[in-house]
């Protein structure tokens, strides 16, 4: 079983879903944990009150990590709290699916923002503050393997987060840092179902060797083994979770 005891872990957007998924996972296994949200406060301090409810320990802070000035914040307040970050975990993320020609510019703006510059800020604060020898993971998406219509500004804000990460690795590696990213495929969260008819997910379902979509907790097992000192040789890389989609 992997422990991470004592490991103090920052993850972002973390009141549900994926994010939530991990935070259960990862305080599991022993690591403090801080539940990043932007606008859910109630839902963030249910995630947080399970996981002490379980012998767990975690804080919820509030950041927009598209906003430079409040993850500044969010690193003091952790620090603050805990003393140190060992592991940032970029999970924040909106996903917004239409034709090409029906995006507006709106649309492609807070997608960048969020998903590029979100990624980016935590990124920036954490190359001299995050501790040495730690791990970030960050999150991109197994659709960036295939051509499906409507993701276009959703992919091409991952492939930038793709790149983020392969670079900053080589930046942070003299620290002991390792960095690598994580691309779900088609998961049963709400990001991903909302608006969607059971004969769609059903059809993306069958992509999969196992015929079915991912689960939080089938991603959450792959953070928690980026996050341990058993990954501490792998960085740089991009891995696929997404049951054999692509």
């Amino acid at each position: 079983m992997i422990k991470l005891t004592e490991k103090v872990i920052l993850v972002t957007g973390a009141s549900r879903g994926i994010g939530a998924a991990i935070a259960h996972q990862l305080a599991e296994a022993g690591a403090r944990v801080i539940v990043n949200y932007a606008g859910g406060k109630e839902v963030a301090g249910q995630t947080v009150n399970d996981i002490i409810a379980k012998g767990g320990d975690a804080i919820a802070i509030q950041a927009d990590v598209s906003n430079p000035g409040q993850v500044k914040a969010m690193f003091d307040a952790a620090i603050a709290h805990y003393g140190r970050i060992d592991v940032l975990v970029n999970n924040a993320g909106i996903m917004i699916t239409k034709l090409l020609k029906d995006t507006t510019d709106e649309d492609f703006t807070r997608q960048f923002e969020i998903n590029v510059r979100g990624t980016f800020n935590t990124m920036r604060e954490a190359a001299t503050r995050l501790a040495d020898k730690g791990s970030i993971i960050n999150f991109s998406t197994s659709v960036n393997r295939i051509m499906l219509p409507t993701y276009s500004t959703y992919v091409a804000t991952k492939a930038a987060v793709e790149q983020l990460t392969r670079v900053f690795s080589k930046e942070v590696g003299s620290r002991g840092i390792n960095v690598n990213s994580v691309s779900p495929g088609p998961t049963n969260t709400e990001l991903f179902t909302k608006g969607k008819p059971q004969e769609v997910i059903d059809r993306l379902a069958s992509l999969s060797a196992f015929n079915r979509i991912g689960e939080p907790e089938d991603i959450a097992q792959i953070v928690l083994f980026l996050a341990s000192d058993q990954a501490k040789w792998i960085t740089a890389q991009n891995i696929g979770a997404n049951g054999g989609m692509a």
